[in-house]
This record gives C-alpha cells, sequence and structure tokens, in this order.
C-alpha cells in the first residue's frame, strides 16, 4: 500500500503530465487552424489560377514577365522572407529573430503568380512558409520562450504540410523528422500531430477535397521486393540530380545576373522556350503525368528528365513555390517507365516514386512510407518502405533544405 506522499508525488505527476498534454494540445491546435485556413485559401487559389491558366494559354508567354514582377516584389519587400524553408529551418535550430509576417502574403501571391504564367513549382513550401510564418506571429503575441517557440514552429511544419496534403499522419512525422538527417524529434509529437490533424480538419471542413489517389493492394514477396528496391536505387539517384539541378541553375544565375529581379524573368524566358520545344505538359504542377503513370498508363523515359529540367529552372532562377509536388512527378513517371526494364507493375512502381524520390530528397523516409500508406493504402506499406529507404540511402547527405542539418550519417 503506497504512502500518503508516494500518492500525493504521483497525482503532482499526473497533474502536471495534464497540463502540459493541455497546453500543448490548445497551442497545436491554434498552429494547426492558422495552417488550416492558410492552405485552403492557397489550394482554392491555386486551383482557379491553373484552371484560368489552362483556358487562356496565351498567359505562358507572360512568364518573364510575372517573374520579374515576382522578383521585384521579393527584392523590394522580401528582406529575411526571401530565405524561405531554410529560414524556418534556422530558426527551429537556433531561435533569434521572428519569422517576418511579410513571408505569408509574399509566398502565396508569388505563388499564385508563378502558376498563373506556368512555372513548375509545387505546393509543400509555400504551406511550410504561411503556416510559419503565422504561427510565430502567434508565439510572438503570446510571449513564448525560445524553447516553446522552436515546438511551435515544428508544430506548424506539421500543420502546413499535413493540411495542403491531406496527410495528418505524415504531416506530423514530417515536421518531427524533416530539421535534421538522423534525428526525430519527438519532444514535438503533442504538437506536431495535433497541428497537422486539425489543420487537415480545417481544410476538408471548409470544403477542399483532395484528389483520390489509386490504392495499391499489392503484396510483399521477395520478387517484388528486390524490383522495388532497384527501382528505389534510381529514385534515389533522381533526386540528386533534382537537388543538383536546382542548384547548378542558381548557381549560375547568381553568377551572371546580378540584379535579383532579372533572374526569375530570364528563367521565364528559357521555360517559354522549353514549352514550346517539348509542349506545355511540364508547366505548373503537372498532375495528369502523375495520374497517367499511376493508373498504369504507358510512360515514356524522358518524361520524368523533362519535369525535373522544368522544375530546376523554376526554382533555380528564383520563383517561389515548392520542391514536392514536381517530386511527385518526377517519382510516379520514372517509376512508370521502369516498369517494363524492371517486369513489375507500372502502378506499383508510380506509386512508390511518387513518395521515394521525395524521401530521398528531404531525407525523411519514415514521413513518407507513412504518407504512401496515407495516399495509396496499408497492404503496400513494406514495399513503399522499401522504396523510401533505399532511395533515402542512395541520396547521401544532399537535401532541397539548405539548412537541414546531419545529426548521424547516413553511412560510413
Amino acid at each position: 500500500m503506497p504512502s500518503r506522499p508516494d500518492v500525493a508525488a504521483a497525482l503532482r505527476q499526473q497533474a502536471s503530465v495534464t497540463a502540459f498534454l493541455a497546453r500543448w494540445i490548445v497551442l497545436g491546435a491554434a498552429s494547426g487552424a492558422l495552417a488550416g485556413l492558410a492552405s485552403w485559401v492557397f489550394l482554392e487559389g491555386l486551383d482557379r489560377v491553373t484552371e484560368f491558366r489552362l483556358d487562356h494559354g496565351w498567359l505562358v508567354w507572360l512568364l518573364p514577365m510575372g517573374g520579374l514582377v515576382i522578383g521585384l516584389l521579393y527584392h523590394l519587400f522580401g528582406g529575411r522572407a526571401v530565405r524561405g524553408n531554410a529560414l524556418l529551418l534556422d530558426e527551429i535550430h537556433e531561435p533569434t529573430q521572428w519569422v517576418p509576417r511579410r513571408m505569408a502574403p509574399l509566398v502565396l501571391g508569388g505563388t499564385w503568380l508563378t502558376h498563373l504564367f506556368g512555372g513548375s513549382a509545387g505546393r509543400e513550401g509555400t504551406a511550410l512558409q504561411m503556416s510559419g510564418s503565422l504561427t510565430d506571429l502567434l508565439s510572438r503575441t503570446l510571449r513564448l520562450r525560445d524553447e516553446d517557440r522552436r515546438l511551435l514552429l515544428i508544430a506548424a511544419l506539421g500543420g502546413g504540410f499535413g493540411s495542403v496534403f491531406g496527410v495528418p499522419l505524415a504531416g506530423a512525422v514530417f515536421a518531427m523528422e524533416v530539421q535534421a538527417v538522423g534525428r526525430v524529434r519527438y519532444e514535438a509529437l503533442v504538437p506536431a500531430l495535433t497541428a497537422s490533424v486539425v489543420g487537415d480538419l480545417v481544410v476538408s471542413g471548409l470544403g477542399y477535397e483532395h484528389a483520390a489517389l489509386p490504392q495499391i493492394a499489392t503484396g510483399l514477396g521477395a520478387v517484388v521486393a528486390l524490383k522495388v528496391a532497384a527501382a528505389g536505387l534510381a529514385f534515389g539517384l533522381a533526386s540528386v540530380a533534382f537537388i543538383e539541378s536546382i542548384h547548378g541553375v542558381a548557381a549560375v544565375v547568381r553568377r551572371y545576373v546580378t540584379w535579383a529581379p532579372l533572374r526569375p524573368a530570364l528563367g521565364g524566358v528559357v521555360l517559354v522556350a522549353l514549352a514550346a520545344l517539348c509542349g506545355r505538359d511540364y508547366l505548373g504542377l503537372s498532375l495528369p503525368l502523375a495520374d497517367d503513370a499511376l493508373a498504369g498508363v504507358g510512360v515514356a523515359g524522358y518524361v520524368f528528365a523533362l519535369k525535373l529540367l522544368f522544375t530546376a529552372v523554376t526554382l533555380g532562377s528564383g520563383f517561389p513555390g515548392g520542391e514536392v509536388t514536381p517530386l511527385f512527378v518526377i517519382g510516379a513517371t520514372l517509376g512508370a517507365s521502369l516498369s517494363g526494364v524492371l517486369d513489375a507493375p507500372p502502378h506499383l512502381l508510380a506509386a512508390v516514386g511518387f513518395v521515394a524520390v521525395f524521401a530521398a530528397a528531404s531525407n525523411t523516409p519514415l514521413a513518407c512510407t507513412v504518407m504512401g500508406a496515407e495516399m495509396f493504402g496499408a497492404e503496400a506499406i513494406p514495399l513503399i518502405a522499401i522504396g523510401c529507404v533505399v532511395a533515402y540511402v542512395f541520396s547521401s547527405h544532399r537535401s532541397i533544405y539548405a539548412t537541414q542539418r546531419v545529426v548521424a550519417v547516413k553511412h560510413r
């Protein structure tokens, strides 16, 4: 029979745990609500500008002008917000200054303009930056300590990622995994999961429906596992090509174009020329390419390379947006094109590639495995995990996030 002091200590401990949970559930929910509202506004607007561009094909010819406008906006008003996701990760590593409030409206308007004129960019970067900016404003208002602010910024990543893609569990894991290679920030589990779930609920509650993806019914087997592992190697190398291409374009542009607003304008000129030569399927999100791959439609081997090229020019020259959706498309089309070589179902390799190339490029294999299960069904989890882990290993320590740290090396 425990003594009274022991019972009192246990009750105080439980009260402390309950208070901790309640506090971080409330803060995480607030961050998630801000992220969900921002993602809903962004997604609704993105659908409309994409539809408008497709209905008015002449807008593509104005891509250089759109790049100049975006470049001028960031040059005149961007300040520290120009650093985007790199700034968010830096503030999580070592909190120094508040995330600029201007980051949210700048990245929202800039990404809409990018897609209005046909730039090949994604959605995740915009969602993360809006969520991070709005959540840090909340932290500033509440005068949170640096450690609490750091955890709430992690929650903001979860809220932004989970809400923009409709993957609440993956959003939470992504938020805890993405800051550093080899470390998962479990101390942020409660606010990250809360923010991601609430963000997703806000988006769906406001009426936005994410596109349904085909469910993969292929179970684990020795032969198919080896084929997926072989494809994973290709997915990892594709992520390396993606990262190096963006960095290469950015380096060339910075070296030869000294006035920053002119960089996306010249990138727009290159994109217009590429569209004239290769067609317009690679502009914008290019989700129809991924849909064909996931449906088992034959995909030519050069499709993923062209999407990679269009995206490298877009992001490397300074257009805002995200890398993830282009990586989805690159992975799905590469997977489908490998199906003939590996004698594997094209829809299976497309689904694995959809998440594995992103896993390699962001060093988040756990989050991408969970995302694959949320998107394509639980039956394919072992194969998705194999593809993500192999791709992750073969990408070495490169990352689409410049300030992601390496805490533990992948291999020696």
